[in-house]
């Protein structure tokens, strides 16, 4: 392998690793949503694989389309921009609409009291909530469509460092260098979420959360909501 590809690579594996750390959006999701919603380590790692998988592609086929066309890099890199503006608006909808949702679901769960008076006149009371006691169907499908949504928002979102590392060896006429530096990023990428994520699943699942259990959905929603806030405002 020539020495230039031999650096190109190294940089996109750096690249991959600290362009997932400094981006919330990147494992925040599922952290928050696996221990709200119960997932198993599984389940939140195959979630968390095919959102990285479909987030490296989409900016893989675009870079290779582009390169196809002879299109420019900074063209390409304005349709990233624009890509990731329509995912930074989808995460903030959907971290509002889940917070909503949450808030919802902690007021419906709330515990409250019971009066029963019997024959003989004695009156007693008791304590009860509404978790697990009913089955509602919209609850279901509410969950059901998460991954989904969490799947569309990471297809939009661009890997803006990406197509610059791909355009530099495909210019060189070089195909398979340009395969090996976009699979190195895209392990890079997809290793360190999964890392940071089933780190944090681990971590969580030694903290006690009995207390806080009824409002995992509403902090859940609203920490999606203010990752998706600082993406797009602050520029993380």
């Amino acid at each position: 392998m020539p020495r230039e590809i031999l650096i190109l690579t190294g940089t996109a594996a750096a690249i991959g690793f600290f362009h997932t750390v400094i981006g919330p959006d990147h494992y925040l999701p599922f952290i928050v949503l696996s221990k709200a919603r119960g997932w198993s380590g599984i389940k939140t790692v195959v979630i968390t694989f095919l959102c990285g998988l479909g987030h490296i592609l989409s900016s893989i086929i675009l870079g290779f389309i582009g390169i196809g066309l002879g299109t420019a890099v900074l063209k390409l890199e304005a349709i990233e921009s624009f890509r990731g503006e329509i995912a930074a608006w989808f995460l903030i909808a959907f971290g509002f609409t889940y917070f909503i949702y949450g808030i919802h679901r902690a007021i419906r769960n709330k515990s409250h009291e019971h009066h029963h008076l019997h024959e003989s006149g004695e009156v007693h009371s008791h304590f009860h909530q509404h978790t697990g006691e009913h089955t509602h169907i919209h609850d279901s499908t509410f969950g059901n469509a998460t991954p989904w949504v969490l799947f569309i928002i990471f297809v939009f979102g661009p890997c803006e460092p990406l197509i610059p590392l791909v355009m530099y060896p495909a210019a060189k006429g070089s195909m398979i260098s340009v395969a090996i530096v976009a699979s190195v990023f895209g392990l890079a990428t997809i290793g360190t979420m999964l890392g940071i994520v089933m780190a944090s699943y681990y971590g969580l699942s030694r903290v006690p959360f009995r207390k806080f259990e009824r409002y995992s959905h509403a902090m859940a929603g609203l920490a999606i909501l203010l990752c998706g806030s600082a993406i797009k405002f602050m520029g993380l």
